[in-house]
């Protein structure tokens, strides 16, 4: 098959593209800057003149975007997305339900929602990871991991962005008391509960018209996103992403040695060790294999789905602490693939617990890696959508 792939900055772009071709088939990449998703006339155009200079079997993305669905409709060539972002505000556009499309999606909440709206082609796929090429990061085809290997040695490590960046920060201020103080309390009560996300039905029809009068929604033609789902997820879920995150760190730091890797500002958890950013194909493989617990806090926008770094750290035979999600039983065991906390006061004891456990905890690693290694690669995931494609 010949392929075209648009690529932007998504990290699982390299482990797809080179699983095609391992395959057999021959990737095309383009790389044209998308200024939107929906609609994007200069965008619109380089995609049309490729597309008909050259024969394709698909075009594949990472996510959904409209503005490539409506090309491949009008030109009659299948479409091909699999998402790693949830929700995505992208996928609520009237395009979804062309016929072209081939919608994977990694959560299956979001699967149910959109076969409930009368999507068709859509289909339900988690993440998967590549642990061939884990392996050859970490046993290093560089003399240098035996050198610098102390610099991703730790207690605990945790590996990603505080998200202190978040719209809510700026909008807070400009709301009334009574509307700041209700978020304030759904923040809070999203965090006491652990697989579940109780945000969109805390969004009462009362809540949002009154949020009408701070909060300005702006979407292009043919999209069908709303106030809520803009509002629950690209403002209160990262501002509930940064609180945990904060919240759990300091925690942790009070009790044990804490390696934070990330390029966001920590100069308030004064007893985490900061670590800087690390590179995603050479250094952090190395980080998850080297720590002796590695802590996942999945942003509640991802309602079920398991997010891409519990693969990373399984595959990288690193042992997972992880917050609780809903679709974690349908492929791993809790306790012998990997362990999850429920609060606070749970992840303090659990990491107390392995970090005086070692061999239990290095049998766990081992299990999580064996298990994604065998049943959860990039071929396997491949497999399954271009038999997908074929069948349909």
């Amino acid at each position: 098959m010949r392929i075209l792939m648009y690529r932007w900055k998504a990290y699982n772009y390299r482990d797809i593209e080179e699983t095609f071709l391992l395959m057999g088939h021959t990737v095309d990449n383009l790389t044209q800057k998308l200024g939107n998703y929906d609609i994007d006339p200069e965008f619109e155009a380089v995609l049309r003149k490729q597309m008909e200079q050259v024969s394709y079997d698909f075009v594949f993305t990472v996510n959904y975007f409209a503005v490539i669905s409506n090309i491949c409709q009008e030109l009659g060539v299948k479409y091909v997305s699999w998402t790693c972002d949830n929700p995505l505000i992208s996928m609520y556009h009237e395009s979804v339900f062309h016929s072209c499309n081939y919608i994977f999606t990694f959560d299956k909440t979001n699967y149910l929602e959109f076969k409930e709206m009368g999507v068709e082609h859509i289909w339900y796929l988690p993440l998967a990871v590549d642990t061939n090429r884990m392996d050859a990061a970490i046993d290093g085809k560089t003399d240098s991991f035996s050198i610098d290997k102390k610099a991703y040695e730790g207690d605990v490590a945790f590996v990603g962005s505080l998200y202190e960046r978040n719209s809510y920060d700026k909008l807070k201020d400009t709301l009334p008391p009574y509307l700041q103080g209700y978020f304030d309390a759904v923040m809070e009560a999203q965090m006491n509960i652990s697989g579940a996300n109780i945000i969109e039905p805390m969004l009462t029809t009362d809540i949002l018209e009154q949020l009408e009068q701070y909060f300005k929604l702006e979407k292009s033609e043919g999209s069908f996103s709303d106030i809520g789902l803009i509002f629950q997820t690209t403002v209160l879920g990262f501002k509930i992403a940064e609180i945990e995150r904060r919240r759990a760190l300091l925690e942790l730091s009070k009790q044990f040695q804490v390696n934070v890797y990330s390029n966001s500002d920590v100069s308030d958890l004064v007893r985490v060790r900061y670590m800087g950013s690390v590179d995603y194909w050479s250094e952090m493989p190395k980080v998850f294999r080297e720590s002796k617990i590695n802590l996942n806090l999945t942003i509640p926008n991802i309602k079920s789905g398991i997010p891409l770094r519990i693969w990373d750290v399984l595959g990288a035979k690193g042992f997972l602490l992880t917050n609780y999600q809903a679709e974690i039983p349908l492929y791993f065991k809790e306790g012998e693939d990997l362990v999850c906390f429920d609060g606070i006061e749970d992840l303090k004891e659990k990491t107390a617990y392995y970090l005086s456990h070692e061999k239990e905890r290095r049998a766990i690693a081992e299990n999580g890696y064996q298990k994604v290694k065998k049943h959860h690669t990039y071929v396997n995931r491949i497999e399954e959508i271009l038999k997908i494609v074929k069948e349909n």
